[in-house]
């Protein structure tokens, strides 16, 4: 939560460098097609520390900062949430002879970047979704009372990308095994790790997907598979944030096949 809120101050407060984080795919024929040589090559995810940059905590003033620039400002109240609505399957349809997938990996920022460079994604968008407020915001989402997740919902050709190649970028591009968190600052049930699925062929995928992958890990994969809920549209600021140029102002490519590092928060 406070990175992001650190970096939305950003233009009023001083920067300490960046955090980086590296794409997945090395070999000259895995940027060709990197989704062909995944599945055999799966390395573990790196977890190693990343250097944080020094984060404020003075919450009310950055609360103050998210306020004058017109993001949330309500605190959810948590006996007044009616789960009938949030609850309730994503009716949202995707374009003729597309699909949709869901997927929460910490962090939507690089996690959208890395599907929108993947071939056949046609459209993405960071939201909130499996959570008990209806029209949350991130400030909500952010209190830990809403049970929201952080996803990217994906829209893809199935005749040039197939659910398993966005199933192998998921698993190359988090830690599944840590619990309601990723590296650095992203600690909270919004950042927990999560395949959310729309019809039962995408969910027998993605379990037999994690039968597979779970054999490359020496600790248990905790990523909850669950039916694809109503997904409600992150703040506009959020939508393809790194590549729009994130906290620094540096865009980074969103470009078929690029495998240029990402960098977390811009």
């Amino acid at each position: 939560m406070l990175h992001k809120l650190a970096a939305v101050s950003a233009a009023t407060t001083a920067t300490s460098p960046v955090l980086l984080l590296s794409a997945t795919a090395s070999s000259s024929s895995a940027l060709s097609n990197p989704f062909l040589a995944i599945p055999k090559r799966l390395k573990l995810p790196t977890s190693k520390p990343l250097s944080s940059r020094p984060i404020s905590r003075s919450q009310p003033t950055t609360m103050n900062i998210l306020n004058k620039l017109g993001f949330g400002v309500r605190s959810p109240d948590p006996s007044a949430m009616d789960p009938t609505i949030p609850q309730s399957p994503d009716d949202d349809s995707p374009a003729p002879g597309q699909q949709f997938a869901q997927f929460g990996a910490g962090c939507f920022w690089g996690v959208e970047l890395v599907f929108q460079r993947v071939s056949g994604v046609t459209k993405t968008e960071v939201g909130y979704t499996q959570g008990l407020l209806h029209n949350p915001t991130y400030e909500d989402i952010c209190t830990g009372t809403t049970s929201h997740s952080e996803v990217v919902r994906v829209q893809f050709d199935p005749k040039e990308c197939s659910y398993d190649a966005l199933l192998d970028v998921f698993w190359a591009r988090h830690d599944p095994t840590t619990m309601n968190r990723q590296v650095g600052n992203d600690v909270g049930t919004q950042y927990r790790s999560g395949i959310y699925y729309y019809t039962p062929e995408q969910e027998k995928a993605a379990k037999e997907s994690m039968e597979r992958h779970q054999k490359a890990f020496n600790r248990k994969i905790v990523t909850e598979i669950l039916p694809a809920k109503k997904f409600y549209r992150a703040e506009e600021y959020h939508q393809q944030y790194l590549a729009k140029g994130g906290r620094s102002g540096f865009k980074q490519s969103a470009e078929k096949g690029c495998n240029d590092p990402i960098r977390c928060y811009g």
